[in-house]
């Protein structure tokens, strides 16, 4: 499709797009009286309108039943965790049985690496992205401290080369062969936070077991903005955030992947009442007998004012399906990116570098935007503006424009406001 930087034609998509019904399914916050271009569902997704009222029946159901509401809600408790088995197992491409929400994400990780990270002889080391999430980073120094090792010599990362912004399939590769049989453990994100840069998971997953390691992913920014398969993909385990792409809420309940030739080995865990056979968990026996599946995994009982959001969420991707979300997702990137490139030509002195890669197959929602002789100046303007984005050291904004709910048109004003703001600063 040849694109055109006018109102007019970005009018014209948003009138051919499948899913504009969805937009007014979602809460904006306000700037001057009209809904502000949000760019930051890869930090935090906005409300869906139906969310209120799921959080308003568990409310409802405390308030008349107390504690039967765990047997006799509308949505027992007991079993509410269940209801995301068949929606999630889409998202990601897995079994409803490989599928669980609990915790948060990097308590999750945490958990899994319990199973998945089993150092023994010389097998100890983890591989994993340069520039990985600071979380990630800190996750990794503790276990393999934990495990008696040190962080420098047990974490290897695989680098991007000198001068490039994205790390290479063929580097990662050499880097697990030239490990080889220390590798115990791959953990990787589905898409770099930073860059945007989505990897080949399925690729990553078969070199890591061909040299023997397990290989795990942390879906954060993957989960709902990608298309996985975790199943077919033959993934060792994952886990992700809801409340980025999948809209659930600020700190909100993670979901994990345990795949199913796991489900029946005895892998160590921490166990806890929640993972305890479902049948037989209100006898109190003292001996941990896990639920057979990723639900296994579990510890506590579940926060269900919690889940009640992301239950609301997953719904809407549900009505909706992955294969519609990314259709329009791949056109709207495309679209911000040569409204970018529009701007920059012109504009004098506008320099703009998307550090993200231009092959479609290597990315998703997110353009991460170098600006060359730009500054926190021009993203402050942006957000005095009306436009909600994300500042990263040292000088990239992140843009994220969310199928869901931005629109073409948000595209084209954005580009404008963006125009507007460096012919301003330029003068000062």
């Amino acid at each position: 499709m040849t694109f055109q930087n006018t109102r007019e034609f970005a009018q014209q998509l948003d009138s051919q797009d499948d899913l504009r019904a969805y937009r007014d399914q979602f809460i904006f916050p306000q700037h001057e009286g009209k809904n502000v271009i949000y760019f930051t569902g890869n930090s935090l997704g906005l409300q869906p309108k139906s969310a209120a009222q799921f959080v308003q029946e568990v409310m409802d159901d405390w308030a008349n039943l107390a504690v039967e509401g765990h047997f006799y809600a509308e949505k027992p408790w007991w079993d509410y965790h269940e209801r995301f088995a068949n929606p999630l197992s889409k998202i990601v491409g897995a079994l409803p049985s490989e599928v669980t929400v609990m915790n948060t994400l990097t308590v999750n990780l945490h958990l899994l690496m319990v199973s998945f990270y089993r150092p023994q002889g010389k097998r100890y080391k983890i591989i994993c992205e340069e520039k990985a999430f600071p979380s990630d980073q800190y996750m990794f120094q503790s276990q393999v401290r934990v495990h008696g090792f040190d962080p420098k010599d047990a974490i290897v990362e695989v680098k991007r080369r000198e001068g490039e912004h994205k790390i290479r399939h063929e580097d990662i590769i050499a880097k697990f062969n030239e490990v080889g049989e220390e590798l115990a453990l791959v953990l990787w994100g589905g898409v770099n936070y930073y860059t945007g840069q989505v990897f080949d998971l399925k690729t990553i997953t078969e070199a890591g077991h061909a040299v023997g390691a397990y290989v795990g992913f942390d879906l954060a920014h993957a989960a709902g903005n990608i298309q996985l398969n975790l199943h077919d993909w033959n993934v060792d385990f994952a886990a992700w955030c809801s409340y980025k792409y999948m809209n659930s809420g600020p700190g909100n309940a993670s979901g994990c992947f345990v795949h199913e030739k796991h489900h029946h080995t005895n892998l160590p865990r921490f166990a806890g009442w929640w993972g305890h056979n479902k049948e037989r968990r209100f006898k109190m026996e003292p001996d941990f007998d896990p639920v057979q599946g990723a639900n296994g995994w579990q510890v506590s009982n579940l926060p269900i004012l919690s889940l009640a959001p992301y239950l609301a969420s997953v719904e809407l991707f549900d009505e909706v399906g992955m294969e519609r979300l990314i259709a329009k997702r791949n056109q709207l990137t495309a679209y911000l990116e040569f409204v970018l490139h529009d701007i920059d030509q012109q504009l004098e002195g506008a320099d703009f570098e998307v550090i993200t890669p231009s092959n479609p197959d290597e990315r998703a929602c997110q353009l991460s935007v170098y600006l060359h002789g730009q500054g926190r100046s021009l993203f402050d303007y942006l957000m005095q503006n009306g436009v909600i984005t994300d500042w990263r050291e040292p000088n990239v904004i992140r843009l994220a424009p969310a199928p869901f709910y931005c629109s073409y048109e948000d595209m084209y004003a954005f580009g404008q406001i963006l125009k507007t703001g460096i012919l301003a600063l330029q003068k000062q």
